[in-house]
């Protein structure tokens, strides 16, 4: 089995990515579902702060890669010959899935802090807000948790500035690439 995992900024497209490869049959595994249900179980609201609350707790009490440690049990479940892990905020989450994952591609997806910004405003999810200084504020939060240096481990760069179709373009070229005939 091929492990892809995508990074990227906080709106930069690693939901549409993770969206186009599940629509093309790919098992997803959003490391972000094991952030929101932690919150459900803790009682919390859902909101950006919570989930970066207990982002940081679970870092802080298991170490830096501990949320791609949920991931890996449901992973090595899968059975398809590519699956997809959405979300991954930092070079230990990418050692980690190196580690276990012998055939593992690091995929990031650039996007402009306008485009970001915009992305959004116009999706409205429970943890989104609309002032630039929110999303700068998400930024330094993912940035301590080492996503820069995750982003300098991509193997396959996607930039994503255009419309939907032109990134739905890109993306399935990668996948077909990685073994996913469109």
């Amino acid at each position: 089995m091929k492990v892809i995992g995508v990074v990227g900024l906080p709106a930069s497209g690693k939901g549409e990515f993770s969206k186009i490869a599940a629509e093309a049959g790919i098992p997803v595994i959003v490391m972000g579902d094991m952030i929101r249900a932690a919150v459900s179980q803790a009682g919390l609201e859902p909101t950006d702060a919570n989930f970066g609350a207990t982002a940081n707790r679970l870092r802080a009490e298991n170490g830096m890669d501990a949320i791609a440690a949920l991931c890996v049990p449901e992973i090595s479940r899968q059975t398809a010959p590519l699956v997809l892990v959405d979300g991954i905020r930092g070079d230990a989450e990418v050692e980690l899935f190196r580690k276990h994952f012998s055939t593992f591609t690091l995929i990031s997806i650039d996007s402009s802090f306008e485009k970001r910004l915009e992305r959004i405003r116009a999706r409205g999810r429970s943890d989104d807000f609309v002032l630039p200084e929110s999303l700068r504020t998400r930024d330094d939060r993912e940035m301590n948790w080492g996503l820069m240096n995750a982003l300098g481990e991509a193997d396959i760069n996607i930039k994503n500035e255009g419309s939907l179709e032109e990134f739905s373009i890109s993306v399935n070229s990668v996948l077909a690439s990685l073994g996913r005939v469109p």
